[in-house]
């Protein structure tokens, strides 16, 4: 009696681990890629799936979206710059069965295609574009390795490039260039401030010089912008009509003295040519009458 009682749990569990090697349950985002003999069998899943024991090998394959973070790249840009670069690549498996059959390990082949592809992409771009087209070089790295990725059943979707690090003095560089950059359009901006401006007063030149008083008013509120800012400062706008006569007259009374030093140089001129000369020709002919 004893010994059949042991035979039957060791017959029951014989059967209990033959069950549980020949019964999986698999989840909603599961598929089972199933080897009978070394042969490729339907693909199963989700929910129960029968094996049979000793005979079939089944391989878990997840058909969600996997993030997969590209490491450090060391990349050379096309006007010789170095630079560090790093990105996030976003892909997930449509073909279980090619996943497991076309490639050793798709996670690894996956993330190796990536680098590589990372590299030689990046390498053909200047600095500038490394920075300031990256949408456009995310697309080009998600083409080239969905292309790469597409015969093991491995569709990728995104890539995204995270940070670029560049060295220090490239930085300073750049930082230079962007400064540079903002000077020149300052110095722009200023002068088509100033030739607005110019055209304005203008205007305004024009619109007062049709009225004198309007000159005047103008005068009023510039005391009266002056006088607002508390400083002892006084200024008195003189008008021209007054200041013109005083002026006419010093430049006329110039111009006589002017005119009198020239009479008076002529007078010295003419009494010189009249005198004789004092020298021994002179006092010869004295000599000559005693």
């Amino acid at each position: 009696m004893t010994t059949i009682v042991v035979i039957l749990c060791v017959v029951i569990t014989l059967l209990a681990v033959l069950a549980s090697s020949s019964i999986r349950v698999l989840r909603e985002y599961e598929r089972a890629v199933v080897f009978r003999l070394g042969r490729l069998v339907d693909l199963k899943g989700p929910g129960l799936v029968l094996l049979i024991p000793a005979i079939d090998r089944m391989e878990r394959v997840s058909l969600r979206t996997v993030t997969l973070k590209i490491p450090v790249q060391e990349v050379i840009t096309h006007d010789n710059v170095p630079a560090k670069v790093t990105a996030v690549a976003y892909f997930r498996v449509v073909d279980a069965d090619r996943a497991i059959v076309e490639v050793e390990d798709f996670l690894a082949a996956t993330l190796q295609i990536a680098q590589t592809t990372l590299r030689s992409i990046l390498g053909k771009a200047d600095l500038d574009a490394l920075l300031g087209e990256r949408e456009r070089l995310n697309e080009d790295l998600q083409k080239v390795i969905d292309q790469q990725t597409e015969p093991w059943g491995v569709k990728v979707t995104t890539v995204e490039i995270k940070d670029v690090e560049i060295p220090a003095n490239m930085q300073r560089a750049i930082a230079r260039q962007a400064e540079a950059e903002r000077e020149r359009r300052a110095k722009i901006i200023n002068a088509e401030a100033e030739f607005q401006a110019s055209a304005k007063l203008v205007e305004a030149a024009d619109v007062i010089s049709r009225n004198p008083t309007t000159l005047q008013l103008r005068y009023l509120q510039t005391l009266s912008a002056m006088g607002g800012e508390n400083n002892s400062t006084v200024v008195f706008p003189m008008p021209l009509d007054l200041v013109r006569p005083f002026l006419t007259a010093a430049k006329d009374a110039a111009a006589a003295d002017d005119g009198d030093e020239r009479v008076r140089f002529e007078a010295q001129a003419n009494l010189a040519a009249m005198i004789p000369p004092a020298g021994p020709e002179a006092r010869a002919p004295h000599h000559a009458r005693n």
